[in-house]
């Protein structure tokens, strides 16, 4: 399934609900799928930077793809990132590169966060579009 097919997907659920709050917990749903990180991987430099609640994305590139593990310490952070890594890992840096993260408005879920998440979510963005730069750069 291609990065556009697997945020349509969550597109067309999150359009069955009506509230918000329904909505919501689509989102919190997700974050009882969330895997512990290991403990290894919780180190300073695996923070994200700019989210409300701790939060940690350990990163690397195997096999000319990205793999992703991340936990977050809020619920919705969990459910956010169960998303987001559904997305985003096992991905080549090509893919990610040529991903638009503006078609991740299309989802429905940036209008859910208040404006902090939407920061953190920014920033989760940042560190794998950086990540997947570099990683295309090695490989060349």
């Amino acid at each position: 399934m291609t990065m556009q097919e697997q945020v349509n997907l969550y597109k067309e659920d999150l359009a069955l609900f009506d509230t918000k709050d329904a909505k919501l917990e689509y989102i919190l749903d997700y974050a009882k799928e969330a895997k512990a990180l290991n403990p290894a991987y919780k180190i300073d430099a695996n923070i994200v930077k700019g989210c409300s609640s701790l939060a940690w994305l350990h990163k690397e590139c195997r096999e000319g793809k990205i793999i992703l593990q991340a936990q977050g310490e809020s619920i919705i952070a969990k459910g956010m990132l169960v998303i987001l890594l559904r997305i985003f890992s096992h991905r080549t840096p090509e893919e990610i590169l040529d991903f638009d993260p503006q078609l991740l408005l299309q989802m429905g879920v940036m209008e859910l966060l208040s404006p902090v998440r939407q920061q953190g979510m920014e920033a989760f963005l940042k560190v794998i579009y950086t990540y997947a730069q570099q990683c295309k750069e090695k490989k060349s």
